[in-house]
């Protein structure tokens, strides 16, 4: 057998273990099992939206500095552009937090996935796919897109505190 197969297959749970008898309770494991799938991929779709909320928000933000020529703010009070700087840093940070929040919420939701795989005959996600994909430690093999999701608005907070002081300075 296969490495894959290997991590797959539950040898704790064969053909005897779908008798008539626990019938109903199998039929239960699985109806559970399915739902926790279906809300660990709801999660992500959610992520997904808050994502592009955000993206879409602070591409709008960069697109009205970048129309704003120089000559507009030039002579404008520092205030108003601390203030600006404040709340599209609170909103990065919130963005970052949530991302973050997210993948914990996934972290746990598949955990909660690879306990019900200890019932039924096979380790899908859990041993198989998660293996398959190297558990996320080589990034050649498999990159976990919140790595990668986290640093979006730490980049736009980068970004905006560099804008920030090339305009007053």
């Amino acid at each position: 057998m296969s490495d894959l197969g290997d991590a797959l297959w539950n040898t704790e749970i064969g053909p005897s273990d779908y008798s008539a008898a626990s019938e109903q309770y199998q039929e239960a494991i699985l109806a559970q099992y399915k739902l926790c799938v279906e809300m660990a991929d709801r999660v992500s779709a959610r992520r997904n939206l808050t994502n592009t909320f955000f993206l879409s928000l602070n591409s709008a933000v960069v697109a009205v500095v970048a129309a704003v020529s120089d000559q507009a703010l030039t002579g404008v009070s520092v205030w108003p552009l601390v203030a600006g700087l404040v709340i599209l840093l609170g909103q990065c940070a919130a963005w970052f937090v949530m991302v973050r929040s997210y993948r914990q919420l996934n972290a746990a939701k598949y955990a909660v996935i690879g306990a019900f795989e200890e019932r039924l005959p096979a380790y899908a996600y859990s041993r198989a796919e998660w293996g398959a994909l190297g558990e996320g430690h080589d990034w050649r093999r498999y990159l976990p897109l919140t790595h990668v999701e986290q640093w979006v608005p730490v980049i736009f907070c980068l970004s905006y505190l560099l804008g920030f002081f090339a305009l007053v300075l």
